[in-house]
């Protein structure tokens, strides 16, 4: 994969641009009530939906990386029995998708993002991180929510590992932001001095992603 690489048009590409065109999804709710638990617009579900950009590429552990670079102390480039020597963490999270689907308590096991930042050592000017995934699809983070304390580098989901089809070997995922923002088949993080736009937010999404505001779409 090099830095070019690209998702192709989809048919679902297509439809989201136009769900960022209307709103759609949107109720104009903007805060969250003490006792609610789902966020405005979302419905639950009991199964884990599958969405992607068209590809789901096999990737093998024996060749498997994940490079962190940028504005760290510490670059590393870690194979899968590297990445398995960090801290071992366990994580319960909901997660909540643009689309408006959510399930509730779902078990991760992995690498606490905030045990990978122990590692790397972001330096003083690092605010962002862009993440970068195996079929080219790229997605923007502040520094902040990607160092969240439920945020994970999760390699398993409910006691096994995490299908090809949900992003495995590994993805990530910030439980506190929509599910766009979790990056599947991850294979790069980029910390960096400011924020740019990843494949989404190139094409009508917002760049933070907040379910509890409805940041879905960039006008909102």
């Amino acid at each position: 994969m090099t830095d070019d690489t690209h998702p192709p048009e989809t048919k679902l590409t297509t439809t989201k641009r136009r769900w960022a065109a209307d709103g759609k999804f949107l109720t104009g709710k903007v805060t969250r009530p003490e006792d609610e638990r789902l966020p405005p617009g979302q419905h639950l579900v009991k199964d884990w939906p599958v969405l992607d950009l068209g590809q789901q590429p096999i990737i093998r552990t024996e060749s498997w990386r994940l490079d962190v670079r940028g504005v760290v102390e510490h670059p590393l480039s870690l194979g899968w029995a590297d990445f398995r020597a960090l801290p071992q963490s366990d994580r319960l999270s909901d997660m909540h998708c643009v689309t408006t689907w959510s399930r509730y308590d779902n078990r991760w096991q992995g690498v606490a993002t905030r045990d990978l930042l122990d590692q790397v050592m972001p330096k003083p000017e690092a605010s962002h991180v862009m993440l970068t995934s195996y079929d080219g699809y790229t997605t923007n983070l502040p520094l902040e929510d990607f160092a969240a304390e439920d945020a994970i580098l999760a390699t398993e989901w409910e006691g096994q590992p995490i299908t090809r089809t949900h992003g495995g070997p590994m993805r990530l995922i910030v439980p506190h932001l929509y599910l766009w923002k979790s990056a599947k088949w991850l294979t790069r993080i980029d910390f960096r001095a400011g924020d740019a736009a990843g494949f989404w937010e190139k094409n009508g999404y917002h760049m933070r992603g907040d379910p509890w505001r409805e940041e879905r779409y960039s006008g909102d």
